[in-house]
């Protein structure tokens, strides 16, 4: 008889784990909060480095999920640990006793309103990474004929105040990544980048921030942008420091795109609560071991992929949704031979 898996979050990480669990010959009952599966991933345009586009990338995730039992708008009501399952019973419903449970919840955005002092939500101006990558992918982008563009990186990253002190890992490349897609919409606008350190550590990164630099002529300032004002004709002036010249520096910009940092899903917290998981200080979840076990969490029979653990990349996720379904198909032929 076939073991079933459930597999919270349809996502990346939940459709390349259920993909592999489902070659491994299991029945996979895969479900998503959403309307659709993808995630982030399907309201995104082009991917950093390459500029490779999203929805091909989202279609040959889905091209390897077919025959998964895929249940959307459906979330995790309640979950109980039993002997050696889990009794799942959903919002749809059913009732599933599931031999293992692979949570990937993925992550939430940073609510940029937080941020008060750069405007979002107040400013027409100001926008978020998501919002541009959306403006992208249905062609209608929010500024006209702007004379300057600027990005903010770090909002609701590396950031106390905000709770939140670790780096979310993406936000460096994306703001680099959509500040050369501006420039090639609008060559003759003027385009800075306010960063405290660029972290573009993958395999092409850098080469992104080159080209950034050398082709399309992108300003990087290093510094935290303090305030954002609108001036009497509607324009925003951020008020910023160079720390590399030690100098303040007023700019005035026609759109702020505020790059949002990944924070802990509620859909996560949700499941995190009935179990009483461990999470870590920034508020994702705990391993149990950041070496050797990174899917495995301190239940048996429960694993986790993905961001719900931390801000990862893409390639990360991916990596990590192959090595949880290797990891489940371990676990269920030991504890299945132990009988």
């Amino acid at each position: 008889m076939k073991k079933n898996i459930l597999v919270i979050g349809g996502g990346p990480a939940g459709l390349e784990a259920s993909a592999n669990l489902k070659r491994l010959g299991y029945n996979v009952i895969l479900i998503e909060k959403d309307k659709q599966l993808g995630g982030h991933l399907a309201k995104w345009d082009r991917l950093f480095p390459d500029g490779v586009s999203a929805k091909q990338t989202l279609n040959a995730l889905l091209d390897e999920v077919s025959g998964v039992n895929c249940f959307t708008e459906t979330e995790v009501q309640q979950l109980n640990v039993l002997e050696k399952s889990y009794n799942a019973i959903l919002s749809n419903g059913i009732t599933i006793l599931a031999d293992a449970v692979l949570l990937a919840s993925g992550f939430d955005l940073f609510k940029a309103e937080k941020k008060e002092e750069y405007g979002y939500g107040i400013y027409e101006g100001v926008i978020t990474n998501a919002d541009l990558e959306e403006a992208f992918r249905e062609k209608k982008l929010p500024a006209k004929h702007p004379q300057a563009i600027g990005f903010v990186h770090c909002v609701g990253s590396r950031d106390e105040k905000a709770g939140n002190p670790a780096c979310s890992k993406v936000c460096c490349a994306t703001a680099v990544k959509q500040a050369c897609e501006v420039k090639e919409v609008y060559p003759d606008a003027d385009v800075y980048c306010f960063y405290m350190d660029l972290r573009m550590f993958g395999r092409h990164y850098e080469d992104l921030y080159l080209k950034a630099q050398k082709e399309f002529g992108i300003r990087f300032i290093r510094g935290r942008v303090s305030e954002v004002a609108e001036t009497t004709d509607g324009r925003l002036q951020v008020k910023a420091e160079d720390t590399l010249s030690s100098k303040p520096l007023k700019v005035t910009l026609d759109m702020l795109v505020l790059m949002a940092g990944m924070r802990p899903s509620e859909s996560g917290k949700s499941v995190g609560r009935q179990l009483n998981l461990t999470t870590e200080e920034d508020g994702f979840f705990s391993s149990a071991d950041n070496l050797l076990s990174i899917q495995r969490s301190k239940l048996p029979g429960f694993f986790y992929a993905g961001a719900c653990t931390g801000a990862k990349t893409l390639p990360d996720t991916l990596h990590e949704a192959r090595s949880a379904a290797i990891e489940i198909d371990r676990y269920i032929k030991e504890k299945f031979s132990e009988k």
